[in-house]
């Protein structure tokens, strides 16, 4: 979703005459896009602004703006404690993004006290004309806001901004609003747009994207209808909630042949008390429930999913639970994290003495991801041998190989010509690392038995 608010941006800013540059060193303009989800992303991102500042030390002309998620939460807390940022700026804020940034550029001119430069060199305790920009305009969607699309080969196309769930560790329903919907025929018409440009696989977002409701059209009507759009060969969405898996999404699913056999299910925890306490609304017994459907209607299918460990209150058993779980259901990939405090979410009123010590969460995490290295390896070396479809992402790290993903979006690489990055691979897989595969072209195959 952030790089698809990236490419929004940018499309904004293009539309209004900005040329978008390669590097900072020469920009007018720098936007760190953020996300709140995770302090360590929030960690990362004021480390990348104050790389930013030594540019700014050299051109004190130069704008730095924030803008997203992490924009959102600080506000005007990051620019006293980043006092060089010149703008931060909401979600809800793209579409004044190049009239806020000409009313920024006007001030920060008359502002300047002379042409002496030495005068005008920015220090971390010297503030110029800030600006925030961080209403919460709930009617938001962006209709109307096109991206602009740096990539050829696949596209992301959001179908839903913000959250109606409450979810207590999440900080996205305070930073992005209340779920809302785009038009059905707005998104078709988009995804006929990109089909026209060549581009065959596309990935509908939302933050519980199957939850879209708009104008009479339910989530699996406008999945099926992208799927038949001419030209697309792929679709995948990202990323639902297990309550809104339905009977009606596996029969699509099941039946589109463009809608890849891949769906992210994200579980969180495997404690029925602890997932009460998140206010997911499931329980661990619902959720093998849907696991169980989805893998009848779909036998083929990959199954990824998000497991917060550490959660205030969480204790030893109920970790083990967690990793009992994990054991049963035998995701093919799982993002696994340990919980991150987000300030104004209901979590952070939990008593003081149920948040897990940091050590204690960090065994936790290790663990976990040991057991699903384990059980990912197990998976991943009993499809040593399928023949797959890949499509062709980039080059890889090995000489002289090309990397892409199956239609279970299981990551290859194999040798083969970077002339073929956009196109549609039939491979065979020949290994894995656990995590990834390598594989061989059937084409090449074939060619060398013939010879």
């Amino acid at each position: 979703m952030n790089i698809s608010d990236g490419e929004l941006m940018e499309g904004i800013l293009v539309a209004k005459g900005y040329e978008i540059v390669d590097s900072p060193e020469v920009a007018d303009v720098v936007l760190v896009n953020t996300c709140a989800i995770r302090e360590h992303a929030e960690t990362r991102v004021l480390g990348r602004v104050g790389q930013l500042f030594s540019i700014k030390s050299e051109r004190p002309e130069m704008i730095i703006g924030v803008t997203g998620c992490m924009a959102q939460r600080l506000g005007e807390t990051l620019l006293a404690q980043a006092p060089y940022v010149d703008l931060v700026m909401g979600p809800d804020g793209y579409r004044e993004l190049p009239d806020r940034l000409d009313a920024l550029a006007r001030s920060r001119a008359a502002s300047t006290p002379s042409d002496d430069r030495s005068l005008r060199v920015p220090t971390p305790r010297r503030r110029g004309p800030q600006l925030s920009v961080l209403d919460l305009n709930f009617e938001e969607n962006y209709a109307g806001l096109e991206q602009r699309r740096t990539s050829k080969i696949a596209a992301w196309v959001p179908i839903q901004r913000g959250c109606d769930h409450r979810c207590t560790f999440c900080i996205v329903p305070y930073v992005r609003g209340p779920e809302k919907n785009r038009s059905p025929h707005d998104v078709l018409d988009e995804v006929r747009g990109i089909a026209d440009s060549g581009v065959t696989e596309v990935t509908l977002l939302g933050q519980t994207v199957n939850s879209y409701v708009a104008d009479g059209w339910a989530f699996p009507a406008l999945l099926q209808s992208v799927a038949r759009v001419d030209g697309i060969r792929r679709v995948r969405f990202q990323s639902p909630h297990p309550n809104d898996v339905t009977p009606e999404l596996v029969e699509v699913m099941a039946t589109e042949a463009a809608v890849c056999e891949q769906l992210h299910l994200p579980l969180q925890s495997g404690s029925d008390r602890v997932l009460k306490r998140m206010l997911r609304r499931y329980t661990t017994a619902s959720f093998l429930e849907k696991v169980d459907m989805v893998r009848k209607g779909i036998p083929d299918i990959s199954l990824s999913t998000d497991v917060i460990v550490g959660f205030p209150g969480e204790t030893e058993a109920e970790f083990e639970d967690t990793v009992s779980l994990m054991r049963t259901v035998r995701f093919d990939d799982a993002f696994t994290y340990k919980y991150s405090l987000r300030d104004g979410t209901p979590a952070t009123r939990l008593p003081a003495g149920q948040f897990i010590a940091g050590e204690e969460a960090q065994r936790r995490l290790a663990s976990l991801i040991d057991v699903h290295r384990g059980i990912q390896g197990d998976i991943n070396r009993g499809e040593i041998g399928r023949v797959e479809e890949v499509l062709v992402e980039k080059e890889a790290r090995g000489p002289g190989q090309i990397l892409g993903r199956t239609r279970r979006n299981k990551v290859v690489a194999f040798l083969g010509d970077p002339a073929a990055i956009g196109s549609y691979q039939m491979t065979r897989l020949t290994g894995t690392t656990g995590a990834t595969f390598v594989g061989e072209s059937v084409l090449q195959t074939a060619l060398v038995e013939a010879q």
